[in-house]
């Protein structure tokens, strides 16, 4: 996997021989695009060009190593440094490594030897990288525009108009709705419309974890703060920072957490189970419940100081039945997937099938949708899902 990307390195040395080396070693890897520049000035400039790795000389004209790291940090920390240097004294070591070094290299005989060494293993961990980069990158294009949200019902479109009012705007959003009409797809398409599209997405079921591990799921915990806790463990909310958390069923929170989850939302900071250090948030939080919150409120299960402070903006989500035509759009799409998945050959729907999918109620909404279609593939003898085909969820229970 290694050789299938390429490895964009800049390195920057005023010793001409001493490069002319490590240029010749370098062509000897064939997914490596090699730069080489002379002076500090240069190499920043250079850095518009997105660098995998920085090749860097300790002792330049215009700059020293540790200014050029600390500068580096603050123009793009994705960049791996690794710092070439004639100077064997320890303390000018541990200083380049704290100041951000990933390997600090002698100039001798062996150099060129090391640094290959160096690229090789850091080409397996770039390339898990790149394909990480890649598979998110197409998840930003499938949610562009709300691709990702099948419909064009009347109902889904004014989803649409109020997301388009929120997208960038950096308060919670409240999004509401029953059980399997899409919520989550709502998030996501939130975030990967904003500009903090290229920021972890992370999400959150409240109602799925265990009362006493949801503290430590969402802030985290040092080694040591309580039985079990074996190591520093990161909470949701620092995993999501300068992204977005999505809490979903954020009516199921035990109220007791519901007061700490408030101060963390007023405070925009953390701190970990047994820990003293503070951590700023800059993550967005975006909430979601298939519960009335108010009416939860006004029977004492939920905060309402939290209710105001999450309801900023509220997308309700309509029910399945109530979007109309967006049935038969949806039922197809999820034919056409699960047929391609499964490499069966694709079906129609016939008439009697559609009408009898515009007539149902859909408790199970858009999950349900799904799950029949699919099931009905399975089912149908024909080239076609003839409405005997359709199990709904009704059926099942009886």
């Amino acid at each position: 996997m290694e050789d299938k990307y390429l490895i964009k390195i800049l390195m920057v040395d005023d010793d001409e021989l001493f490069s002319l080396m490590i240029s010749e070693a370098l062509q000897l890897l064939n997914n490596v695009d090699f730069r080489l520049l002379t002076t500090a000035e240069e190499f920043f400039k250079a850095l518009d060009d997105q660098p995998d790795v920085a090749i860097i000389d300790y002792n330049l004209p215009d700059k020293n190593g540790v200014e050029i790291l600390t500068e580096l940090k603050k123009q793009n920390n994705s960049i791996i440094p690794i710092v070439l240097s004639g100077q064997e004294d320890f303390k000018v070591v541990v200083e380049a490594y704290k100041k951000g070094a990933h390997r600090y290299i002698m100039k001798n005989e062996n150099a060129a030897i090391e640094l290959i060494q160096n690229i090789r293993e850091l080409s397996k961990t770039l390339a898990i990288k790149k394909e990480l980069e890649a598979l998110r990158e197409n998840v930003i294009e499938q949610n562009h525009s709300y691709k990702n949200i099948i419909g064009d019902s009347d109902a889904i479109k004014k989803v649409f108009r109020l997301m388009q009012k929120v997208e960038n705007i950096d308060m919670p959003v409240l999004i509401t709705g029953n059980n399997g009409t899409g919520k989550e797809l709502i998030a996501q398409a939130l975030h990967y419309n904003s500009d903090r599209k290229r920021k972890p997405f992370v999400a959150v079921n409240v109602a799925a974890i265990p009362e006493d591990l949801i503290e430590t799921e969402l802030f985290g915990h040092e080694k040591g703060a309580f039985t079990g806790a074996n190591g520093k463990r990161i909470g949701k909310f620092e995993e999501a920072n300068k992204g977005t958390l999505f809490l979903d069923e954020i009516g199921e929170m035990d109220i007791n957490l519901q007061t700490k989850l408030l101060r963390v939302l007023q405070e925009r900071k953390i701190t970990r189970l047994g820990g003293n250090t503070t951590i700023d948030l800059t993550c967005r939080v975006i909430t979601a419940s298939n519960k009335n919150l108010w009416k939860e409120v006004q029977a004492g299960n939920f905060r309402e100081d939290l209710y105001f402070r999450l309801q900023g903006f509220i997308i309700n989500v309509p029910s399945l039945k109530e979007r109309g035509n967006d049935i038969v759009i949806l039922a197809q799409h999820f034919m056409k997937t699960f047929c391609e998945k499964q490499r069966i050959e694709e079906k129609r729907i016939s008439s009697g099938a559609i009408q009898k999918m515009m007539s149902y109620s859909w408790p199970g909404n858009v999950r349900e949708l799904k799950s029949m279609i699919e099931r009905a593939v399975l089912i149908s003898d024909e080239p076609k899902i003839l409405s005997e085909d359709l199990v709904f969820l009704e059926q099942d229970i009886l």
